[in-house]
């Protein structure tokens, strides 16, 4: 099964993070996320792999390359103009020549998408869309289902008081090619404005909609794996510290010297002090006097000055931190 990785998007809630990056490169634990996703699709047997871009496309096709180094075979749809969710899967439909899964670019998750393919194939349904039991319903799309799993409708971010349904949409689709012909016609989407390309079409607002209207079975397949769409700052220090401590299963690129530490080779160790989980990446110098207290992520060629007190952080490539300042909770850049 050849799987699609949407990456186009432009990752506004994560400003100013990406203002300077695609959000599909954003770090986590000092791999980009859609490289989490890759190495994710890779241990479950999706090598042919397709990625729409638009927001800095050349950090994402310079950085993967043709996807050799993940061991995968990975190639791109790039899009003038967005072409929404549901859209820019269309322009890629020539790519596939079956059931094919579509995964959000900015989902670290560690599902078992083996297993979601199995429930996908034992249905007779279009389309398996995963979804997870959340807490507050008013963050998230929900699913609504009858007994068997088969879809019902929907509900967007609705107040858990009104919720019919606490399965959150978790954006992670296995679709059967016949899904093209739920979609709209060119220049018919519900959701296009006046702006939007001819080709725009959605998969909240037009392709599920279509399915409901006409009858056709999809299927909601539960999962209990961890899912973090990496959508704002707050959820990008959850994902890292959630790494970090184990709650995600990431590869972590650094080696491990000791309980919940993780730092680069060459990277002086003497005369700062240390408190895991930290990762500590590459060419980062750390001054004297210096105290890391984990969870903390530095990531590459950081420079860190004498006496800097760093808590519950997540630092850029490229940070520099004066001597005697400190950063508590946050995310530092350049």
């Amino acid at each position: 099964m050849k799987a699609m990785v949407l990456a186009a998007g432009l990752g506004t809630r994560l400003r100013p993070v990406t203002y300077r990056m695609p959000k599909p490169m954003v770090p986590v634990l000092n791999r980009p996320v859609m490289e989490h996703i890759l190495v994710l699709l890779r241990h479950n047997g999706f090598d042919r792999v397709i990625a729409n871009t638009h927001w800095f496309p050349d950090e994402i096709t310079g950085h993967f390359g043709d996807g050799a180094g993940l061991g995968i075979e990975l190639s791109y749809s790039p899009e003038e103009a967005l072409l929404g969710t549901a859209g820019g899967v269309r322009k890629a439909s020539a790519f596939f020549d079956g059931d094919f899964l579509v995964i959000s670019g900015d989902a670290l998750t560690d599902i078992d998408l083996s297993a979601m393919r199995e429930f996908h194939e034992s249905h007779d349904g279009v389309a398996t869309l995963a979804t997870r039991t959340v807490e507050d319903t008013s963050q998230f799309g929900v699913v609504i289902t009858d007994d068997e799993g088969r879809i019902q409708g929907f509900q967007e971010k609705p107040d858990p008081a009104a919720a019919l349904s606490d399965l959150a949409n978790c954006g992670i689709y296995m679709f059967d090619p016949g899904i093209f012909d739920f979609f709209p016609a060119p220049g018919e989407s519900r959701l296009a404005s006046e702006e939007d390309p001819e080709g725009f079409a959605d998969w909240a607002m037009d392709v599920f909609p279509a399915l409901l209207e006409s009858g056709e079975p999809f299927y909601s397949h539960e999962v209990d794996a961890y899912w973090n769409d990496v959508g704002t700052i707050a959820e990008l220090l959850q994902g890292c510290f959630d790494g970090l401590n184990g709650k995600v299963r990431l590869e972590i690129p650094e080696p491990k010297v000791s309980e919940g530490v993780w730092i680069a080779g060459g990277v002086d160790t003497d005369g700062f002090e240390i408190t895991g989980p930290v990762l500590i990446g590459a060419g980062s110098r750390i001054g004297p006097g210096a105290e890391i207290t984990g969870p903390a992520v530095l990531g590459r060629n950081c420079r860190i000055g004498s006496d800097v007190k760093l808590r519950e952080v997540v630092l850029l490539d490229g940070c520099e931190l004066v001597d005697d300042s400190f950063a508590v909770g946050g995310v530092v850049g350049r």
